[in-house]
């Protein structure tokens, strides 16, 4: 992402090219996160990350083939984005639906946490090495990694075990029927539509911030790529830093707070990080951020995947995928304030908004306010499914065996 972003901005000079960059991954993403949710529970979940994982592999081996022939152009850019936009609806849910089918419900906040730290912890090594490589061999030489590390990803998701959706015994309907239960489950089930709602404002209103990095280091502090790497590094480690945390505390009943507090500290920390003038010291407060920031968002995910039935999480977890999707929507208005205002500006104004409507949120949403008591009768009703299965199992077997 780091590589894409400093090459549509070197090849552009413009904040507004970051912006429609991420708006052809958002439109996709967006229309194809329902369907790719709904297919997620049809399928065999593994070969659909396969599958989607390749079809990114190749997009990067395009790239490269254009930036050795010396012919790419802003276009092409925008073309593989739109195309990596239709493969992570597919990529996401199906990912999300594995993790909780190997843990079980019981262990998933602290086994989404474990895979938040390892994403976070890829955004701590990728944008030092991006950044290192980019400064050093030029974007042929961070291409040349990023198709390394695809290939070596594919290769370990043959070593998972294949995953199906939980047959919910009802017949096989057509997949935009499937679609439009989804929809149903949400709007008959507020605590997941509240959730879902929740998740998406720190992505769509500040976290867009981390597409306008590239800027900001310039106008702020007057650093180039290695800089671009390094604040993205320490973004990483900051998330890596909340998800250890929340490894932790295990898997807590007093999510709300939690959720809560640790979104509106994302904004407050990230305020403070524009508008510090040394360049070191603004890292500490961006690794504040980004720590609150996951921290966060892996207990929000949590729950919404504790209080889904198994038979629709995929569709579930698609749901989750917009908030994916807003944040290079998100980027559109704050690339456009940056180029009229400057990046500080538009950052530190999205903080503002974000506080609010945090606040907003709590004193308007009773069923927020009541999630705590909703997720634990979501893991009891889990806990006595799990109970009647092994029953059932049981019993099958002792019936089997000879008298």
């Amino acid at each position: 992402m780091l590589t894409r972003t400093i090459l549509a901005y070197d090849l552009t000079g413009e904040a507004t090219s970051l912006a429609y960059i991420n708006l052809v991954v958002a439109i996709p993403m967006i229309f194809a996160s329902l369907l790719g949710g709904a297919i997620t529970d049809r399928v065999e979940r593994r070969q659909l990350v396969i599958i989607g994982q390749c079809l990114i592999l190749a997009n990067e081996v395009f790239i490269l083939g254009l930036l050795l022939s010396d012919q790419l152009q802003f276009w092409h850019m925008l073309c593989t984005a739109f195309i990596a936009g239709c493969a992570f609806p597919f990529i996401m849910p199906a990912r999300m639906a594995i993790t909780v089918t190997v843990v079980g419900p019981d262990r998933l906040q602290s086994a989404m946490a474990f895979s938040s730290a390892v994403m976070n912890l890829s955004r701590v090594l990728g944008p030092a090495m991006m950044g290192l490589i980019i400064a050093q061999f030029s974007f042929v030489g961070a291409y040349i990694l990023s198709i390394c590390m695809y290939c070596i990803a594919i290769a370990c998701m043959f070593r998972v075990n294949r995953s199906r959706s939980a047959d919910s015994g009802e017949p096989k309907k057509h997949l935009f029927a499937d679609i439009a239960l989804g929809f149903s489950y949400i709007k008959n089930n507020r605590p997941v539509l509240i959730c879902l709602m929740f998740g998406l404002l720190p992505m769509f209103v500040a976290m867009p911030f981390q597409n306008i990095l590239v800027v900001l280091a310039e106008q702020a502090w007057g650093v180039g790529e290695s800089g671009v790497g390094t604040l993205m590094a320490i973004g990483g480690i900051g998330g890596v830093l909340g998800s250890i945390w929340i490894v932790r505390r295990g898997d807590t009943p007093h999510r709300l707070h939690l959720m809560l507090g640790s979104t509106a500290a994302f904004g407050f920390f990230l305020a403070i990080f524009v508008y510090t003038s040394n360049f070191y010291l603004a890292l500490i407060p961006l690794l504040l951020a980004n720590m609150c920031a996951s921290a966060g968002q892996t207990v929000n995910n949590a729950a919404v995947q504790i209080l889904v039935d198994d038979s629709v999480r995929g569709r579930m977890s698609s749901f989750m995928m917009l908030s994916f999707a807003l944040t290079p929507i998100g980027v559109f208005p704050m690339a456009m304030a940056t180029d009229r205002f400057g990046a500080s500006i538009s950052i530190f104004g999205a903080c503002i908004i974000l506080v609010i409507c945090v606040t907003l949120f709590y004193f308007l949403s009773s069923t927020l306010r009541q999630l705590d008591g909703s997720v634990g009768d979501a893991l009891l009703k889990a806990k006595e499914k799990a109970q009647d299965k092994l029953k059932k199992k049981s019993d099958g077997e002792e019936e089997l065996q000879p008298a």
